[in-house]
């Protein structure tokens, strides 16, 4: 399997699946940020297209076999979050997250090139961030692990107090791993 990604927890879930894994990053600009104000698909159609257009990237590069794609996006009342941009915009994240339930949506794009049509579909999970005082914001935006993380968090942080309330821990990672197992079936079906 070719995973399209740059992050080390989609290839660490991946591998403990199992898997025979080799990654292939997607260009930078294929990587997810907030959509732009005003989006005018739902989420789900977002991240879908983005894992896309991810394993698009990968696939024009002249890979072919069976290709792994994702993109996870966190929303808390209708705001969309995506990677922060810099340490300002991880605190901002951080507050509107803190005392408060928000959701984790990741679109899946599994792809057997070139034989087949791509597969998508998403996974949505539903998280409360407990409250963050002032002491533990600064000592987590000190500690640099909100980089490159949707919402500027990570569910397998340290002392984060995160808790999914609904759907699955791997997808709020980012690699919604029950998810993928039934796409893989599919695909096995498809190929028949």
């Amino acid at each position: 399997m070719i995973l399209a990604s740059r992050s080390p927890r989609r290839l660490e879930l991946a591998t403990r699946e199992g898997w025979r894994v080799h990654v292939v990053a997607p260009p930078e600009e294929a990587e997810s940020a907030a959509p732009p104000r005003g989006l005018q698909e739902p989420l789900e159609a977002y991240v879908r297209r983005l894992a896309l257009a991810k394993a698009a990237a990968v696939a024009t590069a002249g890979h072919q076999g069976t290709l792994l794609a994702c993109d996870t996006l966190s929303e808390v009342d209708g705001r969309i979050l995506g990677k922060p941009a810099d340490r300002a915009d991880a605190e901002r994240m951080l507050r509107s997250l803190s005392g408060r339930v928000h959701r984790v949506v990741t679109g899946v794009c599994l792809w057997q090139r070139p034989e087949l049509d791509p597969i998508q579909a998403d996974a949505e999970s539903i998280l409360d961030m407990g409250p963050l005082d002032e002491e533990f914001l600064r000592w987590y935006l000190d500690s640099g692990m909100w980089q490159g993380k949707a919402g500027a968090c990570g569910y397998q942080d340290e002392r984060l107090p995160l808790r999914v309330l609904a759907g699955s821990e791997s997808n709020v990672v980012g690699l919604p791993l029950e998810l993928v197992r039934h796409l893989l079936a599919e695909l096995d079906a498809r190929r028949q």
